[in-house]
């Protein structure tokens, strides 16, 4: 089943052609540079972003897999959780090209996605699909969620973020370091360059699996303000340990939930997902197969909604998105 899929939930304006869930046939991802200046994402702004780049990149996926609108089977959209104007510029436009080409159409959830993009491959080389039940981690500007994944589309939430999202935090502490936006790539890059022991930062004591990030984020403030006022502050220290700190909160709930319940393997998704400490740490905590996107996968496109919309036709145990929804959840 050959799938043309598309993702405009925040600023990324992506689309792919899927082959049977897991094989990339094409994958275009246009990142918006109009929010660089504000230090975070307008949604407005997004969504005009959106119109004006979905004709020419949804050609430019066609053309690269060397097929017409025609010869694909159904046609999907990420319909939530995001920023409500930009999943319906996606999802409408996905709903034109579906209706025009006398296509099915399939609302597709951004955090199922995620988990999904664990099952793509490119090239001729299938790779091996993750076993099941797995734990979950999807890491990203908006969620922090720890999930078992029971089966295809069999969700269980265990934990999530009580307050600001990893990445909202790593984006939040960039922009105080003066490091700009995205802040996970660039807080990772300055890290490498710092002692992640140079400053202790506190981790959230929360029972459970649920996380907590808005005090970390307090204390880097006030530990840049304290060290402004002496005179100077060592950017790449900071940085390290804060990365340090959260990577350690994340990581040490994934690994409890892993050992916690019979699971074959753990997987990650979402942007933070990209960043190599935060792999590292996992890895050296769990007894269990680490399976990581690549970096391109983690972050949002088009592919990954293209494997999540042939499961979401495949099994159809639970119910099928179709009406936009900001706050959508996984389970």
């Amino acid at each position: 089943m050959r799938i043309l899929a598309i993702e405009t939930s925040c600023d990324e304006t992506a689309v792919a052609v899927v082959d049977d869930g897991r094989h990339i046939v094409s994958n275009i991802v246009a990142s918006q540079l109009a929010h660089q200046d504000t230090g975070g994402i307008v949604p407005e702004v997004a969504a005009r972003e959106h119109l004006r780049a979905l004709d020419g990149i949804t050609q430019q996926a066609l053309n690269e897999a060397g097929v017409e609108l025609r010869a694909v089977d159904a046609v999907a959209a990420t319909v939530g959780p995001g920023l409500v104007g930009c999943l319906l510029v996606g999802a409408n436009y996905g709903r034109g090209l579906a209706l025009a080409a006398g296509l099915p159409f399939i609302g597709v959830n951004h955090l199922e996605g995620h988990v999904y993009a664990n099952w793509l491959y490119e090239g001729d080389a299938p790779t091996p699909e993750p076993e099941i039940p797995a734990v979950v981690l999807i890491v990203s500007g908006a969620h922090s969620d720890l999930v078992l994944m029971e089966g295809h589309r069999r969700f269980r939430p265990l934990g999530r973020t009580i307050d600001d999202a990893a990445g909202e935090a790593f984006d939040k502490v960039a922009r105080l370091l003066g490091l700009g936006f995205p802040g996970g790539p660039a807080i990772e890059r300055v890290a490498r360059d710092g002692d992640p022991a140079a400053f202790p930062l506190p981790r959230a004591a929360l029972s459970g699996y649920d996380f907590s990030f808005s005090g970390l984020k307090t204390a880097v403030l006030r530990l840049v303000r304290a060290l402004e006022a002496k005179g100077e502050v060592p950017v790449a220290d900071v940085a390290a340990s804060f990365q340090k700190a959260i990577t350690e909160i994340l990581a040490e709930k994934t690994a409890r939930a892993a050992a916690e319940h019979a699971v074959e393997t753990v997987l990650l998704g979402g942007g933070v997902a990209a960043n190599l400490a935060l792999r590292a740490e996992i890895q050296k905590r769990i007894g269990h197969p680490l399976r990581v996107p690549p970096p391109r996968l983690c972050t949002d496109n088009g592919a990954m909604i293209g494997a999540a919309a042939f499961f979401v036709l495949r099994d159809r145990g639970t119910e099928v998105p179709v009406t936009v929804r900001s706050d959508m959840k996984l389970a």
